[in-house]
């Protein structure tokens, strides 16, 4: 039996298969030269780019390392919005988008007025040169462009100079007696590492081009200096420098109830200040990692959501709102407020490190802007780093404009309703807001605004006119909305023994309380119900030892807390409760039950009480005065250390309310007790 032997040929790959085999590799370290990257990060990539030319494709780690290089060239390094701060422009869009709010669109433009300012300043530039020629004539020509001008000989007098006023540039010659460029860039980086420094000379070579701007030169010239492209090119820088310094700043933080306005605010800066918008909300952040990403070491590893949004936004200097910031969490996996603490921290930011980046990256362009409810949620340093700008709470005569002017007009849209043929009238617009809303913001009112436009286009179908004129009038929102959900407790509550109005403030606003005491025989205990903190069960105990050292002055026998037991409960007791502010409250509601005189439910009162009887400051008062209005409070008592808040209340606020200070308890008893005791005091 014979066999055939198969010759089997070897064909070598050509030339020019190797060529496009290498090609993928070639393009990406083409991609990374021509992208204009700064230094550091085309470092980084080529070192990246290496470990894969020496790594099997098939291998997973060479597609983790060209999707790296893919996410690098992706992010805006020198990318900008080219930013125009017009206040006239930005003033004109806060009044458009934004009914009242006149203290916060105060706020906003002064600081905007700033960044404005800062950009109209003439900019100082420094030309450090030993020919005497050479510097009078770019001297001359940057004077014709609007700069104030300084000249050196050298860098010993540059430095000099520097010392001594403020350079906004400075323009040296590379080779020069006692210091040269070099030298002097070295020492600006050193002392002034904010100042770009821009190289000419005549003797210029690719190794002292690449060395000079290795070291930190902003631009690199040769000699004889072009003086068009010299203009040009010190615009382009001191453009630059200008973005930077007035990206830079504080970080605000807009606080105050929900549906205040506090987003659609940060979206109008951005437009008022022509860049992009970014927002990412912050509710139930726990893992550290979302924020600052996580290591390539990890399979499945993602850049944080900052670096994350830079890139989808395609810019370096965007408006970034970082939403419901006072609602992140703490765990086992890290702490992210930790992350903002560097990311809003000016001194930090400049070199913002994403694990998955491993790369510094530039954040002092983005103006970020902050929002919070609760304040005492947030940790002090990270608090200390904003600009608390606060958003009180609406009036009911700020509501209905708003209602007419967006809530109305975009709910008719959605609904499909047309304009012109349904009308709101101002009665049916206050009967939402006093039946069946209770709130500092707008979002409940625009919810039953919209139940109503839907009710409307329902009943448009049915009967297949909707094209007929509709006037929504008070009696036709009760048949829409049905029974009214919130009463005007105060108001309608006649005076009783043992029961006041109190005032606090929460993360939603103003609220109104009712403290209710009762008492049996016992044996002298205290028993406090309703959800309440060591704060406010410490205020009851103060209270009833001030009342207990001054039984003679209030007419009560001395020992009645010894066959007694007294019994004072917060209703709403599935509601945590805590504060100092209700212990003048809880004052009345004590003396009310021990005195038989009935307390006054159109009274609200608030105040922190002392062991002595004086009544201490308190917050939020504009937010109680508006929740005493919304619940038909005739007066209030407030301290009399918060004068100077009262006073700056709107008239609209203070409206059909009567204001009182009171500086101790003894001036509270007389304005919320009734004269006639119904039972014998003890």
């Amino acid at each position: 039996m014979f066999f055939r032997k198969k010759t089997v040929r070897v064909v070598e790959p050509s030339p020019a298969a190797a060529a496009d085999e290498a090609s993928p590799l070639a393009k990406l370290r083409s991609r990374i030269e021509e992208a204009q990257l700064p230094h550091h990060v085309t470092e980084a990539a080529l070192r990246e780019l290496e470990k894969m030319e020496k790594t099997d494709p098939a291998v997973a780690e060479y597609s983790v390392g060209h999707n790296y290089i893919d996410f690098i060239l992706s992010l805006p390094w020198n990318v900008s919005s080219q930013c125009k701060l017009e206040l006239a422009r930005a003033q004109s869009i806060l009044d458009t988008r934004h009914y009242g709010l006149n203290q916060v669109k105060q706020r906003i433009l002064e600081f905007l007025a700033a960044k404005t300012l800062c950009g109209k300043a003439k900019q100082n530039i420094l030309i450090v040169d030993d020919e005497e020629i050479a510097r009078a004539n770019m001297e001359h020509v940057l004077k014709k462009d609007g700069y104030n001008c300084r000249g050196a000989e050298n860098g010993v007098e540059a430095m000099r100079i520097l010392a001594e006023d403020d350079i906004d540039l400075i323009i040296t010659d590379l080779k020069m007696d006692q210091m040269d460029g070099l030298e002097l860039l070295n020492q600006v980086n050193r002392v002034s590492p904010e100042i770009p420094v821009m190289m000419i000379t005549g003797f210029a070579t690719v190794t002292s081009a690449v060395e000079a701007l290795r070291k930190g030169a902003a631009h690199y010239l040769g000699k004889p200096v072009n003086l068009d492209e010299l203009r040009r090119t010190v615009k382009e820088v001191l453009e630059k420098k200008l973005f930077v310094e007035m990206g830079r700043g504080p970080t605000l933080c807009f606080t105050g109830p929900p549906g205040t306005g506090k987003t659609s605010v940060g979206r109008a800066i951005a437009e008022a200040l022509q860049r992009q918008f970014v927002r990412i909300s912050l509710a139930g952040l726990r893992d550290e990692a979302e924020l600052r990403g996580h290591r390539r070491t990890y399979v499945g590893a993602l850049p944080g959501r900052i670096i994350s949004e830079l890139k989808k936004v395609g810019v370096n200097n965007p408006v970034f709102m970082l939403d419901e910031i006072d609602k992140i969490g703490q765990d086992f996996r890290g702490d992210p407020a930790s992350v903002l603490l560097e990311v809003l921290d000016p001194e930090q930011n400049v070199r913002f490190t994403d694990h998955y980046l491993d790369i510094p990256f530039d954040l002092s362009r983005v103006m970020f802007i902050a929002t919070a409810n609760d304040l005492s949620r947030l940790p002090a340093p990270l608090l200390d780093r904003m600009e608390r700008i606060e958003f009180a709470g609406y009036t009911d005569r700020e509501k209905q404009q708003i209602a007419q002017q967006f809530i109305v007009p975009r709910q008719l849209k959605a609904a499909g309703l047309p304009r012109t043929s349904i009308q709101f009238t101002p009665e049916a617009i206050s009967r939402v807001i006093s039946d069946y809303t209770r709130e500092s913001g707008l979002r409940n009112l625009e919810r039953e605004v919209a139940d109503i436009c839907r009710k409307i286009a329902l009943l448009c179908l049915k009967a297949d006119s909707h094209e007929q004129e509709v006037a929504i009038d008070g009696e036709m929102i009760a048949r829409l909305l049905g029974p009214r959900k919130y009463f005007r407790d105060a108001a309608e509550a006649g005076a009783q023994v043992g029961i006041t109005t109190g005032l606090v403030w929460a993360e939603t606003g103003g609220e109104i309380i009712s403290v209710e005491t009762a008492m049996m025989p016992g044996g002298g205990k205290l028993i406090l119900t309703g959800s309440i903190g060591e704060v406010l069960q410490e205020s009851a105990q103060a209270v009833l030892s001030f009342i207990r050292s001054r039984t003679r002055e209030f007419n009560i026998r001395d020992d009645f807390f010894q066959d007694t037991d007294i019994h004072i409960h917060f209703p709403s007791g599935a509601i945590p409760k805590d504060g100092p502010s209700a212990g003048i409250t809880i004052f009345a509601a004590l003396l009310s039950l021990l005195t038989g005189r009935p307390a006054r439910r159109d009274v609200a009162l608030t105040g922190e009480m002392t062991l002595s009887g004086r009544i201490l400051p308190v917050s939020g008062i504009r937010e109680k005065v508006l929740a005493a209005k919304r619940a038909g409070v005739r007066m209030v008592l407030l301290p009399r250390t918060n004068r100077e808040e009262v006073e700056a209340l709107a008239p609209d606020v203070t409206e059909g309310v009567e204001i009182t200070l009171i500086g101790t308890a003894a001036e509270a008893v007389d304005l919320v007790l009734e004269s006639k005791s119904y039972i014998l005091p003890l």
